[in-house]
């Protein structure tokens, strides 16, 4: 049998620590810091339905700049999430594509969105109170 916190190994009770999602150095925070990103977030949903150019996402982002996009495109192809695929023409296309472990992520943000577009109406409302209580 074993309790939370410990494991029964041949007889032996050996305790087993959980990662520390608040540590710096927690591989799930590292991950949860980079998919958490609002740049992360809006490249991975516009790819969710066909692949696209870097100048393609870029007039579809608004307010991202060529170094961000860049930056993040890099993070999600080192990720796994995205691919990146460069066609041989003059000038060069290059083109980013969701990977089936990227399409994941987007199924697990997808809540997050739903939720965000159902409340937004009720946080703005706060958000106002929040900032006339403040005035006061």
């Amino acid at each position: 049998m074993s309790q939370e916190g410990t494991l029964l190994s041949s007889g032996h009770l050996t305790e087993t620590r959980q990662p520390d999602v608040y540590s710096a150095a927690c591989p799930t925070r590292q991950l949860l810091d980079r998919v958490a990103d609002k740049w992360t977030v809006l490249v991975l949903t516009l790819l969710q339905d066909e692949p696209m150019r870097f100048n393609a996402l870029r007039r579809r982002i608004d307010g991202v700049s060529q170094k961000m996009l860049s930056q993040t495109l890099r993070r999600l192809e080192r990720d796994g999430l995205v691919t990146r695929t460069v066609t041989p023409t003059v000038p060069v296309s290059v083109s980013y594509a969701l990977t089936p472990l990227g399409g994941t992520l987007v199924e697990a943000l997808q809540a997050m969105i739903v939720w965000a577009e159902d409340n937004m109406g009720e946080v703005a409302e706060a958000q106002l109170a929040h900032d006339a209580r403040r005035l006061d």
